[in-house]
């Protein structure tokens, strides 16, 4: 599939903006590929300046990964850039720009890698990409991150020494930097939402992608629980769940069966507004008040992927790790820098492991804002405290990208098997710009 990006104006479901797209729409056209199945994309390159394409979540080889400077050169304007592999896990992945705030302008799209017995056990599927959104609405990304590079954040409130967590804020009082006009499911706004048609007790399988670039959501639907199957393409012993709370660069899937016409709803965490998706039942309009909704299931406890447990085929396999490595996230410093270890990000200085070793990553947040965790080119197994058991950990969910909330500290496992440098950042774009990533290399 040829990837073109260019400069183009786009309905966002009543709102026009001019933007940087794939195939002239937001989000980008959805790939999908059989598991085995070979992805061939060339790229070029029609916006005024350098990009590349990030195939996020996959273990891929490094030169396809799309990391300026440090897996490729980015791809200038009017040049080529042929990007070919074949993907090895099937799930829920997706695909963006990784140069500058381009993701943040629209520059992503939707990648689904499908195991043959998919469709089994459901109806229908339906992918649903959420999104903040900014671009052509009087300002820029660029802009807000100028605007973020000079004067700095708003000040936060005074959340005290947890940093505001509770249950039903599990992720700290602070929602993120940037207030954004409009938040968008499949690329249209709440005033002009998408409408899927299905039947009584159809069963769905839902695929939600969080593409946003400063937003973390908390996703449900009313009078309906989801059913929780996988985390960022990986299977867990499935959890019902009425809401879901989802990092920039976090995927689920889930099962639900409707039975009434509603509002699958993403509210935008500790921030004004929601997106929304119309799930219409026989052609019957719905009765759901989705202001009210949007503000229930602003005050539920959500559930954290990271705490759902993979199913026994996809856990690594037992054993101690063989190094042990501590990044820890730190920010905002003066002129809006956020670092890893006390340092802002440099292609040339990363950290050597040994190939073919058990890693043990720390991620230790020592800010008051939540930084969603990102890996490339491996799926870690997230590990948690088993109290009952005298602090022993225990292995959780694989994924590749993991909330970490304010002043707390996330333990992945992961397995050097896939060689390369390979760069790990919070997926808040304005974050990574600001310095908040380091890579290891092996």
């Amino acid at each position: 599939m040829p990837f073109v990006p260019a400069q183009t104006e786009v309905n966002l479901g009543g709102v026009s903006v001019s933007t940087w797209t794939y195939g002239n729409q937001v989000p980008g056209p959805e790939i999908r590929l059989r598991k085995g199945q070979r992805l061939q994309a060339p790229l070029t390159n029609n916006l005024p300046e350098p990009t590349t394409i990030h195939w996020h979540g996959l273990a891929l080889p490094n030169p396809m990964d799309g990391v300026p400077d440090l897996t490729q050169v980015a791809t200038q304007p009017g040049q080529q850039f042929d990007y070919d592999f074949v993907p090895p896990d099937s799930g829920t992945y997706w695909y963006h720009s990784h140069v500058g705030t381009q993701l943040d302008r629209g520059l992503y799209g939707p990648l689904i890698i499908e195991e043959p017995a998919d469709g089994a056990d459901y109806d229908d599927e339906l992918v649903v990409v959420l999104d903040d959104w900014i671009d052509g609405t009087g300002t820029n990304p660029d802009q807000v991150a100028a605007e973020l590079r000079k004067t700095g954040m708003a000040p936060m409130t005074d959340m005290g020494p947890d940093a505001g967590i509770t249950p039903k804020t599990p992720m700290g009082a602070d929602g993120g930097d940037v207030a954004y006009p409009y938040y968008l499911i499949n690329g249209r706004i709440a005033n002009g939402p998408q409408v899927k048609n299905y039947r009584f007790g159809q069963r769905i399988r839902l695929r939600v992608i969080n593409a946003a670039s400063d937003t973390v959501f908390v996703v449900g639907i009313p009078e309906h629980n989801m059913l929780v199957t996988h985390t960022d393409g990986f299977p867990v012993v499935a959890r019902e769940a009425d809401s879901v709370i989802m990092g920039m660069g976090e995927r689920f899937d889930a099962t639900v069966t409707v039975e009434s016409s509603v509002p699958l709803v993403a509210v935008a965490y500790r921030k004004d507004g929601f997106a929304r998706l119309n799930m219409r039942v026989d052609n019957r309009a719905t009765t759901v008040n989705v202001d009210d909704f949007a503000t229930q299931l602003a005050n539920t406890s959500p559930l954290d992927t990271a705490t759902l447990v993979a199913t026994p085929e996809v856990n690594l396999p037992a054993g101690d790790p063989d190094q042990v490595v501590e990044w820890r996230l730190a920010g905002p410093g003066k002129g809006y820098e956020w670092t890893i270890n006390g340092q802002a990000y440099d292609p040339s200085n990363g950290y050597r492991v040994e190939p073919n070793r058990r890693v043990r990553i720390r991620y230790v947040n020592e800010s008051k804002m939540v930084h969603p965790m990102h890996l490339h080119g491996h799926t870690f197994q997230v590990m948690a405290e088993n109290r009952a058991a005298g602090q022993l950990l225990v292995p959780k969910a694989r994924k590749d990208t993991v909330l970490v909330a304010p002043l707390a500290t996330v333990v992945v496992d992961v397995d050097t098997d896939n060689p390369g440098k390979w760069i790990t950042h919070c997926h808040n774009t304005y974050h990574l710009e600001s310095g908040m990533a380091t890579f290891f290399h092996y």
